[in-house]
């Protein structure tokens, strides 16, 4: 039985690597501040005695004997980033510094929950880890974005400076329940609408893509990667390389839902990509051959299910 911490745990991506965590038989700290977590997402896992459920804000140093870290802590929606960029910048770099002292205190193994938005708006198509990016340093957007990006420096500098154990996975797009309904993402926002009946939004001219991932599939190769060559530390990609523009998804979403909601369009936000798809060979190479096993139509049926129940 591993002793692990999850910071972020009771956030949407957080809660589903907790459960899965507990199911393969470890002791799990969640560590949430509930800025976007919630309480609801873990509460079916309070019965287990295994399961630890501490509300804390990574900005401030946390003191725990553990064996690995998941290091999840960060608003990741724009609605929920743009809020308090100030406060998204130091979640993104005081929580690192917070978890890699950490890990180097109590020589832990340490994984950094980076992001697809370190590419910016890219110019490379599909992006692999090798690509540096084309990001706006002073954007709306730049507090999540920059953030990220300076915190996978934090990983590789601990590591080479401190001899730290680390891994960094990059994600995109990434759907499913326990998504919050007010989030801001496309997902959640046309599910939403469609379930509501109300006009369904779209920014720009729709013709913008996307690659969706469920998040089961990011849940197991997150695992995969903490548990992956010692040698191997990433960034890697994990995400779904099968790309949908925004009127594809909208489209998908009204039938699913049996909706009669229909299409309005509205200017697109500053700085917002046009195209987003990753590149997985290397996932696929070092993570024992991962890809993702859950396509938009099955996803978007469950994600619909859960939104279903929050009305």
């Amino acid at each position: 039985m591993k002793r692990i911490l999850v910071t972020g745990g009771a956030g949407f991506v957080g809660s589903h690597l907790c459960e899965r965590l507990l199911n393969e038989g470890n002791d799990v700290i969640c560590l949430d501040n509930y800025f976007t977590g919630s309480k609801e997402n873990v509460v079916h896992l309070l019965d287990n005695p295994f399961f630890e459920l501490v509300r804390h804000d990574i900005t401030e140093p946390y003191f725990a004997e553990v064996d690995e870290i998941y290091n999840m802590a960060c608003p990741a929606s724009p609605v929920h980033y743009q809020y308090n960029p100030i406060k998204t910048i130091k979640t993104s770099v005081m929580g690192a510094i917070n978890t890699l002292g950490l890990a180097k205190r109590v020589k832990a193994k340490v994984l950094q929950a980076s992001t697809s938005e370190v590419y910016g708006d890219p110019t490379v198509h599909p992006q692999p880890e090798s690509y540096w990016g084309n990001v706006n340093p002073i954007g709306i957007r730049s507090c999540y974005d920059e953030g990220k990006r300076c915190a996978e420096t934090l990983f590789m500098d601990y590591h080479s400076q401190n001899d730290v154990a680390i891994k960094i996975i990059r994600i995109f797009n990434t759907y499913g329940p326990r998504m919050n309904p007010n989030d801001g993402r496309v997902v959640s926002n046309f599910i939403m609408q469609a379930l509501q009946g109300e006009d369904i939004t779209i920014f720009g001219d729709g013709k913008q893509t996307r690659s969706f991932q469920y998040v089961d599939d990011l849940v197991e190769g997150t695992i995969r990667m903490m548990n992956s060559d010692p040698k191997f530390l990433g960034p890697v990609n994990l995400g779904n390389p099968n790309e949908f523009t925004m009127l594809e998804l909208a489209e998908a979403v009204i039938r699913l839902t049996h909706s009669k909601s229909k299409l309005i369009f509205m200017p697109l936000p500053q700085d917002d990509p046009k195209q987003r798809q990753p590149d997985i060979n290397l996932a696929k190479e070092k993570l024992e051959g991962w890809k993702p096993q859950i396509e938009l139509e099955e996803g978007l049926t469950k994600t619909i299910k859960y939104f279903e129940t929050k009305l």
